[in-house]
């Protein structure tokens, strides 16, 4: 006998808002959060733009004391944790606090204090590196810093597989809970990695557009001008809760998880499986997981980064896992705005692809002006589409191989 697990609460900070309502509100509205970059002189670069999280404040929510001893991805980390145990209304305090699991995945950690501590340490010696450079450095201090902040005393760690981080601790979260490891959990994940180094080391693997002159139109899933993934930043956390929990404390339901699925291509450090085998055995695991079937599914949330091989061979992983209902289900990718938060984005997209079911609005892919011959599949070009949603499919792929499939089901009853 295994638990249900349902969520309860979202948070988002991401270059469309610094919030669930503002991301959403600018997603279905075709909004692009990517322009020139401002956190650094991007002169000599071959990319020059990204999307960035603006206006942000850390201390508008945290301590200025306790922000400055925090990396950015941190920072995300926390004020989408906020949020998230906001519109659950869960008050740690009022419950077993080891009873509840902080799992936060990023794919790079705290990249940006790397760098900015490299630069201290070749102009001013080792002794002025900052005694904060580890522990605000560690792809594992985000969930480590939520544990301390909000009181959560059960597992605390981070899932780090790359651009599947995020999916990974939501799945990870969701099998505790099932198992009854944990009543609650806090999952998701959070990418902090516009920097210097970053950027080059993208440049460097052929990875990211170079659409300067253009950056808005830069990202382009399913485009036949497609020419590499934008870079973004941002968080994406869930509270998962079990039935029991939920009934304890009559929490407003927003959806139920039901379905997880992870697979490695075992292929190549970069490109994805021939066909996007790896990708399809995700999709079905997670459908196993969920019980369901392929036309079951109402929409997919598509991983879609606007590389030139992720589109087409997830294309052909939908095409072999949905067979002929693959032309009928209606497709989008959220990074045509979003741009691709690497570690976080699955999460993100897992908590667009919770607000969908729950709107009924499939936000569009934009920037799709000129349609690739083997991506033909129906991916909501540009204008958001209305529709009853039944189930949602999250969709997250990663260098190293890592692939990911997450499933959310509209709420009939809670049994």
């Amino acid at each position: 006998m295994t638990n249900r697990v349902f969520v309860t609460g979202l948070g988002m900070v991401s270059p469309l808002g610094l919030d669930t309502t503002s991301t959403w509100n600018s997603l279905i509205q075709g909004i692009s959060g990517v322009d020139h970059i401002s956190a650094f002189d991007t002169e000599g670069f071959e990319t020059r733009f990204a999307a960035e999280v603006k206006g942000f404040d850390p201390t508008d929510y945290i301590d200025k004391k306790k922000a400055r001893h925090l990396d950015r991805f941190a920072q995300f980390a926390m004020v989408a944790v906020q949020e998230a145990l906001w519109q659950a209304e869960l008050d740690m305090t009022k419950m077993d606090p080891t009873r509840a699991a902080a799992i936060v995945g990023s794919g790079i950690g705290g990249i940006s204090t790397l760098s900015e501590q490299f630069q201290v340490l070749k102009e001013r010696g080792a002794t002025r590196v900052s005694p904060f450079l580890i522990p605000m450095m560690l792809a594992d201090m985000a969930s480590g810093q939520v544990s301390m902040a909000f009181g959560i005393k059960g597992p605390n760690f981070a899932t780090v597989s790359s651009c599947s981080s995020g999916a990974e601790a939501i799945g990870t979260a969701w099998n505790m809970v099932r198992r009854g490891d944990v009543d609650v959990a806090v999952a998701g994940g959070a990418e902090a990695p516009i920097c210097p180094i970053a950027v080059a080391g993208f440049n460097s693997c052929q990875a990211l557009s170079r659409r300067n002159d253009d950056p808005k139109h830069a990202s382009r899933p399913f485009d036949a001008g497609r020419d590499g993934f934008v870079m973004g930043e941002g968080a994406g956390i869930l509270v998962l809760e079990s039935l029991e929990s939920v009934r304890r404390r009559d929490a407003h339901v927003l959806a139920e998880l039901v379905g997880y699925g992870a697979s490695s291509d075992a292929f190549h450090v970069t490109q994805p499986a021939p066909e996007g085998e790896g990708a399809a055995r995700a999709m079905r695991l997670s459908l196993k997981a969920a019980a369901l079937e392929p036309q079951d599914i109402s929409y997919v949330n598509a991983h879609g980064t606007s590389t030139p091989m992720n589109d087409k061979f997830e294309t052909m992983a939908i095409k072999a896992v949905f067979g002929g209902y693959a032309h009928r289900i209606p497709i989008s990718s959220t990074k045509s705005m979003t741009g691709h938060l690497l570690g976080a984005g699955a999460a993100l997209e897992a908590a667009i692809s919770v607000v969908a079911l729950q709107k009924g609005l499939i936000p569009p892919t934009i920037n799709l002006e000129h349609p690739d011959p083997e991506c033909d599949l129906d991916y909501t070009p540009n204008v958001a589409r209305q529709l009853q949603l039944h189930a949602v499919m999250s969709n997250s792929f990663g260098f190293g191989g890592h692939n990911s499939s997450l499933i959310f089901r509209a709420i009939s009853d809670l049994g």
